[in-house]
C-alpha cells in the first residue's frame, strides 16, 4: 500500500563502535551503544507506538505513547529517550502498557476535530494510524475538548501550506524541525495542557521568520500543517525519486504523483546531499513546469520583427540545420557555435558539445560557468590538479573552523546553509569574509567570530594578508608543506608572502579590514583545528577571480587543511549542474574530463569514438562570440537552456550581438529574454520530464528520473539528437543511460559511473573508477591529483573599475532565498509572494547623503548604462557599497555591469561596478522603457495557444 509518510524508527541513529546486547520481548538484540530502546526495537522488527518521535529529530519524549517496561525499573519510561544498557530486559507489550497507551490516545482524540473523512490527510495520518495501533475504539471523555481552538482561525497566509490549530496535538515536532533541521527558530510552543499551542511569533506564517522550507509540514503527524496541493488534489498514488533542478546542492526528492499529475515534492530521507531536508524552491516552487507560459510547439520566423509561426518538429529542426549549413558555407566553419546549459542534464550537455565539435566541426562551445565558476576550474586545477571542490557536504560536520568567503549559503544554498548552521550551533567557529552582512554573520543562535567586511575588489589583498600572518607568526603546517607540496614553488611563494607589504597593517587602507581583526581571524583559521573554506561567486566574479581561488588553495595547503573530513576548499556552485556542464567538456579549450583540445592523444581518443576529426584550436568563449557577432564573423548560435540576454554583463552589448546573428536557435521552456532575439524556438523539457543525471557542488552525480511525459513531446536530449542528424551527423542513443555509458568510456573520472551503479548506490561522487568504485567523498587524501601541491604567487592587482567623484559607490550583486538565478522558474511560482522585484540595498549614511528614503525610486548610473530600482535602506551594507539582485529582467541589473572580467577565464566582474545613486521621480530608465516596449512587441508576435495541461 502506498504510504507518503513512511514508518521510521523514531529517533536519529547514534553511531558507536561499541556494541550492546539487550533483550526485547524475549529476543536478544545487539545494537551500537547510545542507541535508544525505540531504535533497538525497530531494528528487531518491533514497532513501538509513537507520535512525537521521528528519525529526523532528536528524541523528545512528550507524547508518552512509546512507553515500555524495563525489568528492575519503576514506572514506564519513554522508549525514544531511554538509552540501551547491557543486559537490559524490555517489554513493549503488556496489559498495563496497552491500557496506558489507550488512555494517552484518548486524551489526544478527545481534543481533536471529528472530521477524519474530510481531512486532507485521510488514510495517511499518523494520529489516525496510531489510534488503530493501540486499539482505541471509543473515547470515554466525550469530545468536549475537541476544537478547543475553534475560535482560532486557520492560517492560510503561506502560499504553499495551511496551518489549522484545531488539529494540533502539541507534539512540538514542527517546532523542533524548525530548530534542529532548518535552524530558523520561527515557531514556538506556548501554554500547557489543553492551552498548549504552536505560534509563529505574533504574526501569520507568511509574515513570520518562517522560510517555507517545509520541514514543519514534513514533521507534522496530523493535518495541522498540510500542503495546499494535497488539499486541492488529494493524496498521491505513487512516487518517483529524482533530483532538484535548482541550486548546486542537488537535493533528492520524491516526486509524488496522482495519475500523471505531480501533487507534491517531498525531500528524500535517503538523499545524500540533503538527508530529507529541503528549501522553499525545491520543496514548493515546481509549478513552473506546467505554467501557462510554457511553449510546447516549435516555432520559426525569418526576422525578430516577424510573428512566430508554429511548425512541426521536423520542419523546425530542418530549418535550423539548413540555416547553420548556409551560414557555414557563406562565412566559414567557425561562424557558428553553441552554448550548453547548467540547468540541463550531464547527458544533454555532453550531446551539445559533441554536436558542436562533430557536426559544426569547431570548438565554439561554452557554458554559463564562464560567467560564474570558470575561475574555480582554472585556480584549483593549477594548484591542486583537479577542477572541483575537495569535500562532500557532510564533511562540514567535522569542521572546527568554517570560513565563508563571498558566499551566502542561507540564501543561495539553503539546505547546506542549514547543515552549516547546525555545526556552528554545535560549537564550530565562523569567519565570514564578505562586503555585506549576510545572515550567517548574526542570526538565531549563530554569530560569526569574525566578520572581515572588506571593500569589493580587494579579496586577493585580504587572502594574502591572512597568509602573511600565518607564515610570519610561524603558524603554518611545515611537515604537510614539506611532504605534500612542491618545495621550490613554496620557497618562492613564502618569500613573496613574507614581504611586509602584505601585513594587515599595510593592507588595511586598501581592504578596509582592521588589522587586529584580520590577524585574529588568521590565527583562528591556522590553529583552531579542522578548518574548511566555502566560497561562492563573491570570489570568482572578479577581475582577479582565478588569482583569489589560487590564494584560497595556497591558504589551505599552508595550514594542512586538505585531504581529510572537516577541511578543504569548497566552491558552492550556483546552478544545479554547473559542475556537470564543466565536467562534460563545455569549454572551448577542453574536451570532457578537462582535457585540452591541443593534446593529440586526447583528440585521437574522441576522434575514434565519434568518427570525425577534432579541431586542435580552442574555439570562441561567450564574450568572443558576442564580439565576433558584432564584427560580422560569427552568425549562428544554438543556445540550450541559458538566458544570456539577462544573465551576462553589459546587456546592451549582449543584445546588440544577438540582434546581429542571422540564425539564433533557442531551446528552452519559455520565451526568455534571449529567445526574443531568436529565429527558431525549440521547446525544452523540465527536469520532471526526462531522464539523466546532475552533478552537484560536491561532485555528486545523482539520477534525474522522468516523472511525467514531456509536454512538447521531446526531452532535450532527443531534440539535440534530431538537430545533429539534420546536420548530417547522426548520433545513435535510445536512452540517456547509453550516453552516460559513452561518457564513462571516454572520461577517466567517470569510468565506474553507470545508471545501474547509480541506482544501486543512490549517488556517486567522482572520481569513480577502479581505485574508487563507489566514488570519492574527500579528495587529495594521500596526495594531490597533480602530484605535489603547487603554491602560486598571487599578486594583488586593483580592478580597473575605480570609484571616482562621478561614480563614488561600488555596486555588488547577489541572490535571495525565494528567487533563483534569472528567475525564469521561480518568477512563475508563488515565490513572488516574498520577493517580487529587485531592490537596491543602501547604507543609511549613503541614503541620507543623497536624500533617499526607504522605498524611493533611485537612478543607478555606471560607465556602462543606467537603470532605476526601489531603495531598501539596510545596515547590512557598509558605507560606500550598494547591492542588488538580478532575478527580474526588467530591473536591468546587468545593464549597468561592465565588461571587465577575470584575467584568466573572462568570468565577468559582476561584483565590482562603480555607480552613482540618486533619487528620481521616474520609475523607469530609458533602457527599461525600451525593454518594456520591445517585450510587449515580442509578446504580440507569439501565437495564441492554449496553456499546457496541468
Amino acid at each position: 500500500m502506498y504510504s507518503v509518510k513512511e514508518p521510521d524508527p523514531g529517533t536519529p541513529e547514534r553511531k558507536s563502535s561499541e556494541q550492546v546486547t539487550l533483550e526485547i520481548d524475549g529476543r536478544a538484540v545487539t545494537v551500537p551503544a547510545g542507541t535508544s530502546v525505540m531504535r533497538a526495537a525497530s531494528d528487531a522488527g518491533v514497532r513501538v507506538p509513537k507520535l512525537c518521535a521521528t528519525d529526523s529529530l532528536e528524541a523528545f519524549g512528550s507524547c508518552r505513547l512509546c512507553l515500555v517496561q524495563i525489568e528492575g525499573r519503576r514506572g514506564y519510561p519513554a522508549s525514544c529517550t531511554t538509552i540501551v544498557e547491557p543486559g537490559m530486559k524490555v517489554r513493549t507489550q503488556s496489559d498495563p502498557l496497552a491500557k496506558l497507551r489507550r488512555g494517552v490516545m484518548e486524551m489526544y482524540i478527545s481534543d481533536h476535530p471529528l472530521d477524519c473523512l474530510t481531512c486532507p490527510t485521510n488514510g495517511n495520518c499518523e494520529l489516525q494510524e496510531q489510534a488503530g495501533v493501540v486499539g482505541l475504539r471509543e473515547v470515554r471523555y466525550g469530545f468536549d475538548g475537541a476544537n478547543h481552538f475553534k475560535q482560532a482561525e486557520k492560517d492560510t497566509s503561506n502560499p504553499y501550506f495551511d496551518f489549522d490549530p484545531a488539529k494540533c496535538i502539541a507534539c512540538s515536532r514542527c517546532v523542533r524541525a524548525c530548530e534542529e533541521v532548518q535552524g530558523t527558530f520561527a515557531l514556538t510552543l506556548h501554554g500547557r495542557g489543553f492551552e498548549s499551542k504552536i505560534a509563529s511569533g505574533n504574526t501569520d506564517f507568511r509574515s513570520s521568520e518562517c522560510v517555507s522550507c517545509g520541514a514543519c509540514v514534513q514533521a507534522c503527524p496530523t493535518a495541522t500543517l498540510v500542503e495546499k496541493s494535497i488539499v486541492e488534489r488529494g493524496q498521491p498514488d505513487h512516487s518517483v525519486v529524482t533530483t532538484c533542478a535548482y541550486c548546486g546542492v542537488g537535493c533528492s526528492f520524491r516526486a509524488e504523483v496522482k495519475g500523471s499529475e505531480v501533487v507534491r515534492m517531498v525531500p528524500d530521507k535517503d538523499g545524500r546531499a540533503n538527508h530529507g531536508h529541503s528549501c522553499v524552491k525545491g520543496r514548493f516552487a515546481w509549478g513552473y513546469a506546467t505554467h501557462k507560459d510554457r511553449i510546447t510547439k516549435p516555432m520559426i520566423r525569418a526576422s525578430i520583427r516577424d510573428p512566430w509561426r508554429e511548425v512541426s518538429w521536423d520542419e523546425a529542426i530542418a530549418h535550423a540545420a539548413s540555416e547553420f549549413k548556409r551560414i557555414q558555407a557563406k562565412y566559414g566553419r567557425g561562424a557558428v557555435g553553441g552554448i550548453t546549459s547548467s540547468r540541463c542534464t550531464n547527458e544533454e550537455t555532453y550531446l551539445v558539445q559533441k554536436l558542436v565539435r562533430a557536426a559544426f566541426g569547431n570548438n565554439n562551445v561554452d557554458t554559463c560557468a564562464r560567467v560564474c565558476h570558470s575561475p574555480t576550474g582554472y585556480g584549483l586545477k593549477t594548484t591542486l590538479g583537479e577542477s572541483a571542490g575537495t569535500q562532500d557536504f557532510d564533511s562540514v560536520e567535522y569542521a572546527d573552523v568554517i570560513v565563508v568567503i563571498g558566499a551566502n549559503p542561507t540564501d543561495a544554498h539553503p539546505v547546506f546553509g542549514s547543515q552549516m548552521k547546525r555545526r556552528l550551533r554545535a560549537g564550530a567557529r565562523l569567519i565570514v569574509i564578505d562586503p555585506r552582512g549576510i545572515d550567517l554573520v548574526r542570526s538565531a543562535h549563530v554569530e560569526a567570530a569574525h566578520h572581515l567586511q572588506l571593500r569589493p575588489g580587494t579579496n586577493v589583498a585580504v587572502v594574502n594578508a591572512l597568509a602573511h600572518v600565518i607564515v610570519t607568526e610561524g603558524l603554518h603546517a611545515e611537515s604537510f608543506v614539506k611532504d605534500r607540496c612542491e618545495q621550490p614553488a613554496f620557497d618562492k611563494w613564502k618569500a613573496f608572502i613574507s614581504d611586509p607589504r602584505h601585513a594587515p597593517e599595510v593592507t588595511e587602507e586598501v581592504t578596509g579590514v582592521p588589522a587586529a581583526e584580520l590577524r585574529a581571524a588568521a590565527r583562528l583559521y591556522a590553529t583552531g583545528g579542522n578548518a574548511a573554506i566555502y566560497y561562492g561567486l563573491g570570489v570568482t566574479e572578479h577581475s582577479q577571480g582565478s588569482t583569489m581561488v589560487m590564494g584560497i588553495a595556497n591558504l589551505a595547503m599552508l595550514t594542512g587543511n586538505i585531504g581529510r573530513p572537516g577541511v578543504g576548499v569548497n566552491p558552492l556552485r550556483g546552478q544545479n549542474n554547473v559542475q556537470g556542464s564543466c565536467d562534460m567538456g563545455s569549454f572551448p579549450h577542453e574536451l570532457p574530463g578537462y582535457r585540452h583540445v591541443s593534446d593529440p592523444a586526447v583528440r585521437a581518443l574522441f576522434a575514434t569514438a565519434w568518427g570525425v576529426a577534432i579541431d586542435a584550436e580552442p574555439g570562441l568563449r561567450i564574450p568572443n562570440m558576442f564580439d565576433a557577432a558584432i564584427d560580422g564573423s560569427f552568425r549562428g548560435l544554438y543556445v540550450q537552456g541559458e538566458d544570456i540576454a539577462q544573465s551576462d554583463p553589459n546587456t546592451q552589448h549582449v543584445t546588440a550581438a544577438l540582434e546581429a546573428l542571422e540564425c539564433l536557435v533557442v531551446q528552452d521552456l519559455f520565451i526568455n529574454e534571449t529567445a526574443k532575439f531568436a529565429h527558431v524556438f525549440l521547446p525544452g523539457s523540465s527536469f520532471l520530464e526526462k531522464d539523466g543525471t546532475f552533478t552537484n557542488a560536491e561532485r555528486r552525480i545523482s539520477r534525474v528520473r522522468k516523472v511525467t511525459p514531456p509536454l512538447a513531446g521531446k526531452a532535450d536530449w532527443e531534440t539535440t539528437l534530431a538537430l545533429a542528424e539534420a546536420l548530417g551527423y547522426p548520433m545513435h542513443y535510445d536512452h540517456p543511460s547509453q550516453i552516460m555509458d559513452e561518457i564513462a568510456r571516454l572520461t577517466p573520472t567517470f569510468t565506474g559511473v553507470s545508471y545501474a551503479r547509480l541506482d544501486q548506490l543512490g549517488s556517486i561522487q567522482w572520481p569513480c573508477n577502479e581505485t574508487a568504485p563507489t566514488g570519492t567523498p574527500v579528495m587529495h587524501i594521500d596526495g594531490f591529483v597533480r602530484g605535489k601541491g603547487k603554491f602560486v604567487i598571487t599578486e594583488y592587482v586593483a580592478t580597473q573599475e575605480r570609484v571616482t567623484r562621478r561614480f563614488p559607490l561600488i555596486l555588488t550583486t547577489g541572490r535571495i532565498l525565494s528567487q533563483y538565478n534569472v528567475g525564469a522558474q521561480t518568477r512563475r511560482t508563488a515565490n513572488n509572494t516574498w520577493h517580487h522585484e529587485d531592490r537596491l540595498e543602501i547604507h543609511p549614511h549613503d541614503a541620507e547623503h543623497r536624500g533617499v528614503k526607504d522605498g524611493d525610486w533611485c537612478k543607478i548610473v555606471s560607465r556602462a548604462g543606467e537603470t532605476v530600482l526601489r531603495a531598501s535602506i539596510s545596515e547590512r551594507m557598509q558605507p560606500g557599497v550598494v547591492y542588488t539582485t538580478f532575478h527580474f529582467p526588467g530591473s536591468g541589473a546587468n545593464v549597468i555591469t561592465t565588461e571587465n572580467s577575470d584575467w584568466a577565464t573572462n568570468c565577468p566582474e559582476y561584483k565590482v561596478t562603480a555607480v552613482q545613486v540618486s533619487p528620481t521621480g521616474e520609475p523607469t530608465s530609458t533602457w527599461q522603457r525600451r525593454f518594456g516596449e520591445f517585450s510587449e512587441q515580442q509578446d504580440a508576435l507569439l501565437p495564441q495557444t492554449d496553456p499546457p495541461p496541468r
